[in-house]
């Protein structure tokens, strides 16, 4: 089996803090986060690299040994959240299973993708918790209510 992931960059804005990614899915409005090794796994996910592939440039960028389930543990993640291009079989190991056969030591690079939902634009611009006039009930958003000067 070859299998060589590609990530999804269409709908998607992306935005680099330090190592990590955040990325916001304009399709689904959906924000993920990427820790540092999801995000180099995600970004080498060009079609070119195989899982060994990727394997072995996640062990030379952290200079550490890890196994294949490493990688497979950020693309089912990767593949859940919808930021890999198609689908690919899910190979199904938890992140417990993964700590299990990899040791403690390399636990704080295990590969996670964190995921919210946004509301949409109509919730988003809700005024509750803005300043309030309460001789003007009008004056927070519909479902807010003026309680002494703040929308709640």
């Amino acid at each position: 089996m070859n299998i060589k992931p590609v990530s999804r960059r269409q709908e998607l804005v992306i935005q680099k803090i330090e190592n990590e990614l955040l990325v916001y899915d304009l399709k689904t409005n959906k924000a993920h986060h990427l820790t540092e090794t999801a995000a180099y796994i995600w970004q080498h996910c060009d079609g070119n690299n195989s899982i060994s592939d990727l394997k072995a440039l996640v062990e030379k960028k952290f200079n550490t040994k890890i196994n294949e389930d490493f990688i497979w543990l950020a693309l089912d993640q990767l593949n859940r959240e919808n930021l890999l291009e198609g689908k690919i079989a899910s190979h199904g190991i938890s992140r417990r299973e993964v700590l299990k056969k990899i040791g403690v030591a390399a636990m704080v690079a295990l590969p996670i993708v964190a995921s919210l939902s946004v509301p949409n634009t109509a919730l988003a611009t809700s005024t509750c918790g803005n300043v309030c006039s309460p001789t003007s009930p009008k004056s927070c958003a519909p479902g807010c209510t003026c309680v002494g000067s703040i929308c709640r």
